[in-house]
């Protein structure tokens, strides 16, 4: 006879099939080099975190990062720091 399953509680997933951690880390990746790709993946990670039941630590992280970064970006872009970027 099996167990009930136990409600309100999500099995943890396999140690392989990490996908929180996969997509916060490529959250906080892409927050660097592209901010909106950046908030993609920290919302799959959120996401994936509810699902599951862990802590969405990295996704924070990578929202917090990628909205600094846009920020700082519109601030040099209306300021003039990339006015004389090329040349």
């Amino acid at each position: 006879m099996t167990p009930p399953p136990y409600y309100g509680q999500q099995p943890p997933a396999a140690p392989g099939n990490d996908k929180v951690t996969l997509w916060g880390v490529l959250g906080i990746v892409f927050a660097f080099c592209c901010a909106p790709l950046g908030i993609v993946f920290a919302v799959l990670s959120l996401l994936e975190a509810k699902k599951v039941g862990k802590q969405p630590t990295l996704a924070y992280i990578g929202f917090g990062l990628a909205a600094l970064l846009i920020v700082v970006n519109i601030i040099v872009a209306a300021t003039g720091g990339y006015a004389n970027f090329g040349n």
